[in-house]
């Protein structure tokens, strides 16, 4: 490691090379550390300083994003977004794609720290288009793996998977020029998430031991972090502790307090599946501290707003050239409307009943700027809505996955509760599903109003699908005393399709038939084949949809006059997400009801 006086001092020496040298600072700071914090900004000062004094013109750029670094580093995530923004604001003035790049990814890093994956996946999407458009295999690589750790967070390990599949594959015969050991933890933490838990072991194995020997304090922090929550899930406690406090141990050292929140995230769950629900408490309420000091509403709300300034001074500069341009217009149209009044007395007539024309195009294109300014409110205000939705939604998920947790406790000692407290448990685990339900189903239609559903196709036998579907659902098939039948045609039936979304809608076609459905009564499920397509059919013996109501049923917010049996909430968001799905999916749903004899809706995906 270069010492900071020998370095400056080499930097003097080299007056004919002061631009490479200040690269080479940039590059050595780069592999800093969160231990060396204070270091960063001292760094970050020197390189503005010098790219002044020798007329460097990255080196505000390069500044700019150490600057970033170490404010998100420090837990500063609004100072770290202005920097990001200045980076890429201008890596675009000066056409520089590499250092754009870089901005965007760590915009997406910052939004995964600010717990908002669905963000962070929007700018690895632009920078993987980037990378595959240079052809650049280091970050075509890095990039894929990145998009596969955001599906990872997002609970989408299949997707996950596709994409890391795609990065290994690319990687094959580069794997000495690219750091392999992000897309080995990735890969590792979507098998994780398949609950392969041997199959995560080896992946994370593999990264200890080469971070270990290159002594790697950051890589191996994951390492341990994550071997240890693999040793939770196979009941190995004693080597769980281990690595859990070194992943403790590697935190401090590195001064990182987001590091510590995970730790103790984990412990909690550590101490959880001992039944020390003490020590369980404790830890929670640790992460719970840290975790809240880093991000809190006020700072997302803050860079949300920061974010739109940005993009609104584009989008200024944008409207300032296109003003330029039709000003620039305006005047060659004027020239030439003084050269034929010149023509003489002969094109009088040609030039009143151009200037005539002429009047009537520009009071269209006024009318037509109104329009465009009206749209442009519009879509401001709607996306503001969008935003709103998504914010909102995504931290009520904190509170309703905190009461969850609890829930969880209780039920361990559920047998020596007495009866009525056994119902009460019930009732509340109950209402916080439903309120989860509620959220998932709100982002589902917001991610539809903004187009952020990803396609997902992977061979899916349809029999096998809706068979897990029936088992989720026999607990409380079982509670209203309700038979689920089910009738395939014995035989496997496997299609092209996303697997998930699918499992979405037989989950809520099931899960609706069992809310309308009285006790004591039964459901039919059926899967069959035709020539063209195959059809999954959900029969319900319930109180069925009076005809005037069908045309709403598929409707966003739809309501009818038919009420569930006991009581269950419905958001009228089931059916049109259902639809939404299908249609994505090149396929189609069907409903046939009469009142007093149920209700009868058949899926058909073709072949």
């Amino acid at each position: 490691m270069v010492c900071c006086c020998c370095f400056f001092l080499h930097l003097e020496n080299l007056a004919q090379s002061d631009t490479q040298a200040i690269k080479n600072l940039y590059d050595y700071v780069l592999e800093l550390d969160e231990s060396k914090l204070d270091s960063i900004n001292i760094y970050a000062k020197q390189i503005e300083d010098r790219s002044l004094s020798v007329g460097f013109y990255k080196g505000e750029l390069l500044s700019a994003r150490l600057k970033g670094i170490h404010a998100q580093y420090n837990g500063d995530f609004q100072s770290a977004i202005n920097y990001y923004l200045r980076c890429l604001e201008i890596s675009r003035e000066k056409k520089l794609e590499a250092y754009e790049a870089s901005a965007l990814s760590d915009l997406a890093y910052l939004y995964i720290s600010l717990k908002n994956p669905e963000k962070a996946k929007e700018y690895y999407l632009e920078t993987a288009k980037m990378a595959m458009k240079r052809g650049e295999i280091n970050g075509i690589v890095t990039d894929l793996s990145n998009l596969g750790g955001i599906y990872n967070k997002l609970g989408q390990p299949d997707s996950a998977i596709y994409f890391l599949d795609e990065a290994m594959r690319v990687s094959a015969g580069f794997t000495s020029e690219i750091d392999m050991s992000s897309l080995r933890n990735n890969i590792g933490n979507a098998w994780f998430q398949k609950k392969e838990w041997r199959k995560a072991l080896e992946y994370f194995r593999i990264n200890y031991l080469q971070n270990s020997l290159a002594n790697d304090k950051d890589l191996l922090w994951y390492d341990v972090l994550n071997m240890g929550d693999v040793f939770i899930e196979i009941q190995q406690f004693d080597s769980a502790k281990i690595f859990l406090d070194k992943s403790m141990v590697i935190a401090d050292e590195l001064h990182s307090k987001s590091k510590k929140a995970d730790v103790y995230q984990l412990f909690a769950k550590y101490y959880q599946r001992r039944n020390n629900y003490k020590a369980a408490y404790e830890s929670l309420q640790k992460w719970n501290q840290i975790d809240t000091s880093l991000v809190n509403e006020e700072t997302r709300t803050t860079i949300l707003e920061m974010e739109e300034k940005f993009h609104s001074r584009q989008r200024e500069q944008e409207n300032k050239l296109l003003v330029t341009r039709i000003e620039a217009g305006r005047l060659r149209a004027r020239n030439m409307t003084i050269a034929i009044l010149g023509i003489g007395a002969l094109a009088l007539v040609s030039a009143i009943f151009f200037y005539l024309i002429r009047k009537k195009n520009r009071k269209l294109e006024d009318k037509n700027l109104l329009i465009q300014e009206q749209n442009s409110r519009l879509a401001e205000l709607n996306s503001e809505k969008n935003s709103l939705i998504s914010v909102v939604s995504h931290d009520l998920n904190t509170p309703f996955s905190s009461i969850k947790m609890w829930i969880q406790l209780m039920e361990s000692d559920r047998k020596d509760m007495p009866e009525g407290q056994q119902k009460a448990v019930d009732r509340i685990k109950s209402s916080v599903d439903s309120g989860l339900t509620l959220i998932r189903n709100i982002l589902d239609v917001e991610r539809a109003e903004t187009n952020g559903q990803v396609i997902s196709l992977v061979k899916t036998q349809i029999p096998r699908l809706v068979q897990e579907v029936i088992a989720d659902h026999e607990p409380a098939a079982g509670q209203k005393e309700i038979t689920i039948h089910y009738e395939t045609i014995g035989k496997p039936l496997a299609i092209l399709t996303d697997e998930n979304l699918l499992k979405r809608v037989c989950s809520n076609l099931l899960s609706n038939a069992l809310k309308f459905t009285p006790r004591g009564k039964g459901i039919y499920i059926a899967v069959m084949e035709d020539p063209e397509e195959i059809r999954i059919i959900f029969r319900d013996e319930g109180q069925g949809i009076p005809a005037d109501e069908m045309k709403s049923l598929f409707s966003k917010y739809g309501r009818i006059s038919t009420v569930s049996t006991e009581g269950e909430r419905s958001t009228g968001l089931g059916l049109s997400i259902v639809k939404r799905i299908l249609t994505e999916l090149n396929g189609k749903i069907d409903c046939v009801s009469k009142p007093g004899t149920g209700s009868t809706f058949t899926v058909s995906l073709p072949k």
